[in-house]
């Protein structure tokens, strides 16, 4: 691809071996019994990250970084679950720069691509805050798998009961609030057993960007997080 060129997520998305990463990815945590994580689950997270900072008004080009890392964020998914997000960022160093962007804006797409986990992450940006509240976000009844559909799994159980869920942001009031409605198949204490520390990191990425966080759980706040100084 040319060089010195803006490269959007749509060119990210045009790349043949990202392309095949994603699906690859996917198909891995599909023999290996995990929800969905193909382009909806992806396309999902570019969409949300980007709105996050776009409603916080950041500048436009960070915008766009943080749509190219939730494309791209899963791809580590293709070699192994375990350390993914580290595995991925690594993946990503050399490819982002054969589709043409600059080194300045790999390191800033990796940085966000490898500590999107919880296990293992930290908060290190602004791409890396709206990635991290995007990905943890996407908890919906379309990411369980019909077919292999397993409502001993909580996994399965909490997404197939989620059946709207949304990020919203308050710039003024300085809020980002994710909100669910769940019916009975499932629980509020199903969702934070496998959802806290997930949360937490939301909490966390929120505060970096200078906003509280807010769970939102069939109308009822879950949590009340001042913004720190």
């Amino acid at each position: 691809m040319e060089q010195n060129r803006i490269i959007t997520v749509e060119d990210v998305k045009k790349d043949a071996k990202l392309s095949a990463l994603i699906h690859a990815a996917n198909k891995m945590l599909e023999a290996i019994g995990y929800t969905e994580h193909g382009p909806r689950h992806v396309g999902y997270v570019s969409v949300t990250a980007r709105s996050i900072l776009e409603q916080l008004h950041y500048p436009e080009r960070i915008c766009e970084l943080a749509a190219i890392a939730g494309w791209v964020h899963d791809v580590g998914n293709s070699i192994n679950r375990t350390n993914h997000g580290i595995t991925g960022g690594a993946m990503l160093f050399p490819l982002l720069q054969e589709v043409g962007m600059p080194i300045d804006e790999v390191l800033v797409v990796i940085g966000a691509v490898g500590n999107h986990e919880e296990q293992n992450g930290k908060v290190v940006s602004a791409v890396s805050a709206a990635l991290i509240i995007a990905d943890k976000s996407d908890a919906n009844r379309t990411r369980v798998r019909r077919a292999v559909y397993n409502p001993e799994d909580i996994h399965d159980r909490v997404n197939y009961a989620i059946g709207q869920n949304a990020v919203e942001v308050d710039a003024e009031n300085r809020i980002i609030r994710f909100s669910i409605s769940m019916d009975e198949s499932s629980s509020v204490m199903d969702f934070m057993e496998i959802y806290l520390t997930r949360m937490q990191m939301c909490e966390e990425a929120a505060n970096f960007l200078g906003c509280r966080f807010e769970l939102v759980v069939n109308g009822v706040g879950i949590n009340r997080v001042p913004i720190r100084n």
